[in-house]
Formats: structure tokens, sequence, C-alpha cells
């Protein structure tokens, strides 16, 4: 029988004959965004924003609009719309880039800016273009708050530093208005094209009956334990998330990963109770050996059973180990480990209970306008795809953030979980709001 990547690609290479320049197949992690968002009754995707305040005047949005416009046609992944056709997840490649400054106006005079930029993402129209800017003005801070949101089927969380980078010097540029040369253009298309290709054919190969046997035994215990959404658990008036903050002293050589993964099962055995197997989602993997740098999405998703009976602390020999054995499959992608885990008799249908994101903030330049450094910030609040997430950034210290669906969990129970997961780390002060 086929693998799901080799069902997949059939079916794009039918689908898409002599346009394969116009649409091009996406990666298992790619092809998970946008599935899940044609299954969501809104069709809301899932969204990645960086918010930056500016000093008033700094930004001149004619010319923020063309350094963008620059940006979107250098990459074929920041002018193409993740779409499915004919029952095929694919990336529909625009001829020209298709990109916005937009303005949200207030609701009501004197709006907190954090409330119009929430309002804007919420009303984010999944047909159009995958990379959007939003401007607001701060009357009270004399700021200009930057919103830069990508549609995250489009853009892995390695490519945003990346981003930055690259629209703070195309800011810079002097030749207003001006794209990229068509051979320029027609050459990244083929470095992404074949970068995904690449990637495709890791996870064709990866899927062997072996290694669905490994997965199926490694999460043959997991189930969903969030209950389901309840929108009357929200407060009334309060916003759908929640969220809470720390900064911790930095470890020496920071964090291992399997450290964090244990420092999670404090947060999970607080939220879900003792002696469960909770399914946690992380974002793992890199582009195919000998690829183009392209920026695209190809962090595949993989599951960490979390178990929340008594251990040993963060950084367990245990926890390496099997984090290790898992690292050894990395590149089956995350639908067939889910039919996998299923074809063995478990209940689970893919849902997941928390999600992991690690950022090193070492490599993540600042963003500068024509020499000015904008300041990131944080709107919280906004709608969140799954009942808690974390995401840790580790530097000269650690900046920890957990947020959370006030639809599934209640604030009481968050705080409690967030205090297990600061004291997991290390003791520490924290803030949460």
């Amino acid at each position: 029988m086929l693998s799901i990547t080799s069902q997949y690609l059939a079916r794009y290479r039918r689908l898409a004959g002599d346009r394969s320049d116009t649409l091009l197949p996406v990666t298992g992690a790619q092809r998970r965004f946008v599935l899940v968002r044609a299954l969501d009754p809104t069709g809301r995707p899932d969204l990645v924003p960086m918010f930056f305040a500016f000093p008033s005047g700094t930004i001149d949005p004619e010319r923020l609009r063309a350094a963008v416009r620059r940006l979107a046609a250098r990459h074929t992944a920041l002018r193409s719309r993740p779409t499915v056709v004919r029952g095929t997840p694919v990336l529909s490649v625009a001829a020209d880039p298709d990109v916005s400054v937009t303005r949200p106006t207030a609701s009501v005079p004197g709006e907190p800016p954090a409330d119009t930029l929430r309002r804007a993402l919420a009303s984010w129209d999944a047909q159009g273009p995958v990379l959007r800017l939003f401007l607001v003005h701060d009357e009270e801070r004399a700021e200009d708050v930057l919103a830069v949101v990508l549609d995250h089927a489009a853009c892995d969380g390695r490519s945003l530093a990346r981003i930055v980078d690259e629209l703070g010097a195309a800011y810079a540029e002097e030749t207003a208005g001006s794209l990229p040369a068509p051979g320029e253009t027609q050459a990244e298309l083929t470095a992404y094209r074949d970068a995904v290709l690449g990637q495709l054919a890791a996870e064709e190969k990866a899927e062997t009956p072996e290694s669905a046997a490994y997965w199926a035994d490694r999460l043959r215990t997991v189930r969903t334990h969030a209950p389901s959404p309840r929108p009357a658990r929200v407060p009334e008036g309060a916003k759908p998330s929640g969220a809470a903050q720390a900064r911790l002293p930095a470890h020496d050589g920071g964090v291992s990963f399997p450290g964090l993964l244990d420092a999670c099962r404090s947060a999970a055995r607080e939220l879900y109770g003792p002696d469960r197997a909770v399914p946690l989602g992380y974002p793992w993997g890199g582009r195919p050996t000998g690829a183009e740098p392209v920026i695209g999405c190809f962090l595949n998703t993989l599951v960490f059973p979390v178990d929340t009976g008594p251990g040993q602390g963060p950084g367990t020999e245990a926890t390496a180990d099997a984090w290790w054995d898992d690292l050894d499959r990395a590149d089956v992608p995350f639908d067939a480990v889910v039919a996998a885990v299923r074809s063995a008799g478990s209940g689970w249908t893919g849902g997941l209970d928390g999600l992991l994101t690690v950022d090193d903030d070492t490599r993540r330049p600042p963003f500068v306008l024509d020499g000015v450094e904008g300041r990131e910030v944080h709107v919280d609040g906004r709608p969140v795809r799954g009942p808690f997430a974390v995401s840790v950034t580790q530097g000269a210290e650690i900046r920890l953030r957990m947020v959370w669906d006030r639809a599934v969990l209640d604030d009481e129970t968050a705080h409690r979980a967030f205090d297990a997961l600061t004291h997991a780390l290390r003791p520490s002060d924290h803030t949460v709001r």
C-alpha cells in the first residue's frame, strides 16, 4: 500500500500537470496547517504575528508598502496562497506579490491599539495574501505599532528572523517600487520547489512499516484530555485567551529540550491531572540536505507523550532517551503518525493538548527601519488553536510565556499550571495578566 506521502505526490502530479510553476506541492507540515484550516467550521487559519512599536513618525507607510512588495516578490512562499484543489492541498503561486499595509480604524475613539489589532486579525480573510502588515497609532505612548502577520501554512518559525531582517533591508533600499528581475524570481521559485520536493522525498522514505510500528507503540496510550471548548466558560467581557509570562535566570548553556519537555509535564499535570499521557506537539526539523535556504514551512510537528505521573525533575535521562529516539523518526509527517496510531486501535484522533515552541535569542536580529530599532511587544487575548501553548526564548535570560484558550481551561487552573511550569525551570517571581 502506498504511503500517505506517496499518495499525496501522485495526486499532486495529476493535478499540476504542466502548471508546476503555478501550483506547487506542500510539505507534510504545510499539509497539516491547510487541512486543519479546511476542517475548521470558521475557516480560521493559524496566524504567526509579530508586533513592533516605533516612535511616532518613524514609519513611512508608502515606503513600507514598497518594501514589503519587494520582500514578497523575492520569496515564492510569500506570494503564494495555500489552498485545497480537488481535495489536494497545494500552494497557488501569484505572478505578482499581493500584500498590503492596512491602517485598521478604532471602533470607538481612544480604543487601545491592542484591541484594534485583535479585531484586525480576527477578521483575517483566509483567501487573501499570506503576508499582511497592520499599522496602528498609539496616541498615549506616542508610538506606531506595526504588526507583521503571516499565515502559518506559508512560513515556519525559523523563517521569521529572516523575514524581519530582509524587510528592514528592503525598507532601506532606494529603489522605490522596483521588483526583482523575472530571472531572479524564477530561480527562487525553482529553489523553493526543489526544497519542497526534497522534503517530500525524505518524508516518503521515512514512512516505513518500522516507523509506523514505532509511532503506534510510542503513542498508544495517548488520549486528548482537554475538555471540549465551551464559550460559556469565558467570563463575560473577557478576551478569548489568557496569558502569563516570566523572566527567569538563564541556565549555563540553556535548558535542554528534554528539560523543557519535563517542565511542560508539571504544567500538564495541573491542567489534566496525574497519571495521564498528554499529547504535546512541538515543531522540529529543517531544510533537506543540499536545499537552498528558502523561506517557507518545513518544520514537522512531532508529538511527545507527556507522562503526568511522578518524575525525577527536568532533564531526566528517560525523557532524553525517548526524545532522541523520536528524532530518528522525525521525518514521518504528522498525518502519517496519526494514521499509524489509529490503525493500531487507538482512539486518538490527532488532537493536541498542548504546544511547545523554543527560540534562541541570539538568532533574532532586531527589526530596524531606517536606523530606528523597533521594540517588540505582545498583543495578548487573541484566539489560540490549542488548549494551551508554551513559548520559551533562551538567551541572557529565559523568557517564558504561556497562553490558553479560556473556552477550554479556566484562568485559576491555568495560573496554577504556569506556576508549576516556572517552578520546574527555576523558582522566580513572575507576572500574569
